[in-house]
Parts: C-alpha cells; structure tokens; sequence
C-alpha cells in the first residue's frame, strides 16, 4: 500500500460463520407493514429497530472510508462479472478504500475476495432471510440485520461511492435508493459507477431515452451515472472525487474510547 492511502481502520477479527442467516425469520417481520398495531408491541418494534442501528454503528464505526459494491448473489466463480468484481474489489482496496458488500456470495464475494486479494479490509453486511445463508469467506468483519432498511442505511452511510455490478430485483433496488438519495440531496453526490455495460445498456437506453425525455428526471440526474467496464477507469475517478470533493485524506481517524468498550 503506497503512502497517504485513505485506509484508516485498525484491524479486524475474522468473520465468524455461525449464526449467518440460520435464524429464522420472526414471524412478526411479517406483519410489520400490515397496518398499526397495539401500541406496546409498536413501542417494542421501534425499540428493536433501534438497537439494530446502534449495533451496525458500532459494529461499522471503524470500517474506515468504503466503497460499497452491489451485485448479483447468482453468479459463479467462471463467469466474466465474477472476474470483473474481483478486480474492482482488488483495484478498490489498492487505492485505500475498505470494500464492502451485502457479503454474500455471487458478485459480493467477488468484490470481497478482491481485497483480501490486496491484503485490504473486507465487510459485509448481511440480511435475515427465510433461506439459510452463509457468509463468503473472504469478510474481516459482518454484521447481520433484521430490517432491509436499516441494511441498506448502513451500505450507504460509510461509503464515498457506489459500483453497481449486473444483478437482479436487490441490486436495482439499491442503484435506484442511492440514486434517488442523490437527487434528492439526501446524501452527497458520490460517484455512481455501472459496471458491465453490457448488460446495463437497455437500462441507459430507458433512462436517456424515456425518463429524460419525459422530464421525469433531470439530464443531470442521468449524468451522475457513470458506465464503464475498466476496474481502473472506475476506481481512478472514484478516488479522485473522495479526495478533491470529499476530502477524504483530510479526514481524522477516529479513537477508540475504553469507556463504550471500543
């Protein structure tokens, strides 16, 4: 790793792989957008939906500056976005940036293996699901959650960027929430980067073609994205915008305090 790198954590312990995905679901998640409750077993959602965002802080805080990589948990070790993933994974840790993903397997273990293939700080964040999962073996650190939205929350709160690898009905719904967070100045406009353009091409056909020219977005909006299938084109604008935009160099690390068992 070169000088002046932006990786800042302190080591991590390996990932275990009990307990990933073997729960199953509470059947209560079920009724969660069924309509109000009685008041106390709402006091008690809103209460665990609160100390799953403490224990994601906590877990995450020391992650250091992230690129967050989304992608499909269906493609094979052979395939070319396996291929592709695992070099934006390694080309993301060599520029200093902590790689993180749902942790998964497919693209997200691609992208994690990258670092590891660096030797840089692999994350991943997992989602509670009815199927049994299990972690890839390539995460220094994971943290499971119950809710999808506090997921998604915590795939976007540590990182200076986004690379969206081809993936399904989770990878859309993740590319269009940092998208629209974006546009709606929720969040910085970090790059946005579409890999495999490919597979991406119909998406930026309907994008230019019918929500710019309807004007339901802005030309702007459809800007922000940025398609390419260089791992180094990718990672090379993504560091520049951290470090001329975001200042991420200029970051201070942040200290353990003994006193919140840090």
């Amino acid at each position: 790793m070169p000088p002046g790198t932006l990786r800042t954590p302190a080591s991590a312990p390996a990932a275990s792989k009990t307990e990933w995905g073997k729960t199953p679901v509470d059947p209560d998640e079920r009724h969660f957008l069924e309509g109000p409750k009685p008041r106390g077993s709402e006091l008690v959602r809103a209460l665990r939906i609160f100390f799953e965002y403490l224990r994601g802080f906590r877990a995450l805080h020391f992650v250091g500056p992230c690129v967050t990589v989304f992608g499909s948990a269906r493609f094979t070790e052979d395939h070319p976005y396996y291929r592709l993933a695992r070099e934006v994974g390694r080309q993301a840790s060599h520029a200093g940036f902590t790689v993180m993903t749902g942790g998964g397997p497919g693209l997200m273990e691609a992208a994690n293996r990258g670092a590891k293939d660096d030797g840089g700080l692999s994350v991943g964040c997992n989602i509670r699901l009815p199927k049994e999962q299990k972690p890839n073996p390539y995460l220094d650190r994971w943290v499971e959650f119950r809710y999808f939205f506090v997921r998604k929350v915590m795939l976007a709160k540590y990182s200076y960027a986004f690379v969206v690898l081809p993936g399904g009905f989770g990878t859309l719904d993740e590319l269009f929430e940092i998208a629209t967070l974006i546009q709606t100045g929720k969040i910085l406009d970090f790059p946005v980067v579409l890999m495999g353009t490919e597979f991406w091409t119909p998406l930026l056909d309907f994008l230019r073609g019918t929500l710019v020219a309807a004007g339901t977005i802005e030309p702007e909006d459809f800007e922000r994205l940025m398609f390419t299938d260089s791992p180094e084109e990718a990672i090379a604008t993504i560091r520049e915008a951290a470090i001329r935009r975001f200042g991420v160099r200029e970051a201070a690390k942040m200290r353990r305090r003994r006193w919140m068992f840090e």
